[in-house]
């Protein structure tokens, strides 16, 4: 045990849960609307940096390198198809997200926007849209809490799952006390730091080189980009998640301005990007560096092992804490969405038949962050659960094939009805889910026919439904010209 990483560790730890807490004191008396999205007063730089870190958990210092790590080039394109997708919805989906969902009686979850957005008195996309997030987030948050474990047991030695346990606790305290207020500033952090050590590895490793050993190391075809066509459409179909990322986009409307959002792009948009290419060097220039490790590539371990190689006990601490700064960054605000669709979608309008009080309301939300976090830890702790890489693309299909279509045709088709949203959304998640348990050996990821499936079903079942009505069209027509 490197008691010097320990300590840092356990500072770092402190430091998020003072953060909650810190946010729990300020928000006596605050509200639903204030918990889940913190009053709509979110900057451009806490926003920037929490959609950016809640985006890129655990995966892109641990399962990303990995792969280029063990397969090579061929892997960046999932690197550059999230670059794409995160530009693109940015650009095109984040301005008007923000306006319709003011317009759409000031709609504080994606299934209350979605359904507002129709003026719609169903409760059934919300229904629908709380259990598809109850269901993915779960497996989502899993993967965070499972690259925890991997990092504690590697650089600690303690139990992996004792060390799930202990980063979930963590993670609750701080999104239980604090809401979306603790989660974007801690994310804000924990972007910088992620940021911060995904630059400095990789440039120190190239340094300590011995360009002989890793001119002979490096196996045919490793640097080879197109390797085939379908890794290529698969790693450019993971940006179609983006559209649909409701622990993502979440951010978009929480912004306090026109003005504010444009400064967010520009931020998030050079942030990830950034990430990105650091995250595709860190697994090639840790394969250079290390040489190929069966037991390395198979555990997600060429960040770690490389961090651990070059630098001295309290540096390394404080680099490998953006392992878990990118774990718990998207692990909060998972539980987070989670818990604001439950509590706003489910709890308030169909259990309480709007009859709950605000502070009952961010009670249920609690509720659900624990009971959430804990299945998740039961799932990460499964042998048979998969790789942290594997539960980020399951989870991210899902979402994006679901709620993508549904998102963008809201925005931008006049013509797009409540009955299109409900088959876009089920279509998608179901394509996907039976391409993931019957087609996964073609090698297409399931997000692409299941993004096209949602996306044929919302137009034509909207084409065959009633067109909207006039105080709908208006709505849509409001959204559009509205100004700060």
């Amino acid at each position: 045990m490197n008691y010097s990483e320990l300590a840092v560790f356990i500072i770092y730890l402190l430091f998020m849960v003072g953060i909650g807490v810190f946010f729990f004191i300020r928000s006596k008396g605050g509200n639903e609307k204030d918990y889940f999205l913190g009053g709509r007063q979110m900057g451009a730089w806490v926003s920037a940096l929490s959609a950016g870190a809640s985006d890129m958990s655990a995966w892109v210092l641990m399962g990303l390198p990995a792969s280029i790590y063990a397969y090579g080039m061929g892997q960046t394109w999932i690197a550059i198809g999230l670059g794409i997708g995160y530009a693109l919805s940015w650009i095109y989906e984040a301005p008007r997200l923000r306006k319709f969902s003011i317009r759409a009686n000031d709609s504080i979850t994606i299934p209350q926007y979605l359904t507002n957005r129709f003026l719609s008195s169903s409760m059934a996309l919300q229904i629908i849209c709380a259990v598809i997030f109850l269901f993915a987030y779960t497996i989502y948050a899993a993967s965070s809490i499972k690259a925890c474990g991997t990092l504690f047991n590697t650089v600690i030695g303690i139990d992996a799952t004792t060390a799930m346990y202990i980063a979930a606790v963590i993670i609750i305290v701080y999104t239980f006390l604090g809401g979306f207020s603790a989660v974007c500033w801690t994310d804000f952090f924990q972007g910088l730091l992620m940021l911060g050590a995904l630059l400095i590895a990789p440039i120190f490793a190239v340094f300590a080189l011995d360009t002989t050993a890793a001119n002979t190391a490096m196996p045919e075809g490793y640097w080879n980009l197109f390797t085939n066509w379908k890794e290529v459409i698969s790693g450019l179909g993971w940006g179609l998640g983006y559209f649909g990322m409701p622990h993502i986009i979440i951010r978009f409307m929480s912004l306090k301005s026109d003005k504010e959002l444009k400064k967010s792009a520009k931020i998030g948009i050079s942030w990830t990007v950034l990430i990105l290419i650091f995250s595709v060097a860190a697994g090639c220039i840790g394969r250079m560096f290390l040489g190929f490790d069966q037991a390395t590539a198979d555990n997600s371990l060429v960040f770690i092992t490389m961090v651990r190689k070059i630098f001295p006990g309290v540096i390394s601490g404080v680099l490998l804490s953006a392992i878990l700064a990118a774990a718990m960054s998207t692990a909060d605000s998972q539980l987070l969405a989670s818990a604001s669709a439950f509590a706003n979608d489910v709890y308030k309008p169909v259990i309480r038949k709007n009859q709950s009080s605000d502070k009952e309301m961010l009670w249920a939300g609690r509720i659900v962050v624990l009971i959430i976090a804990i299945v998740a830890v039961i799932i990460a702790s499964n042998p048979n659960a998969g790789s942290i890489m594997d539960l980020v693309s399951n989870a991210w299909g899902v979402f994006g094939a679901a709620f993508g279509p549904a998102i963008m045709l809201s925005l931008f088709w006049k013509r797009f009805t409540f009955g299109g949203a409900v088959a876009g959304i089920i279509a998608g998640a179901a394509v996907d889910i039976l391409w993931l348990a019957f087609l996964a050996g073609t090698g297409i990821y399931e997000i692409i026919p299941g993004f096209i499936a949602g996306l044929v079903a919302a137009v034509i079942v909207s084409k065959l439904s009633k067109a909207p009505g006039k105080d709908v069209e208006q709505l849509f027509d409001e959204a559009v010209a509205l100004e700060d």
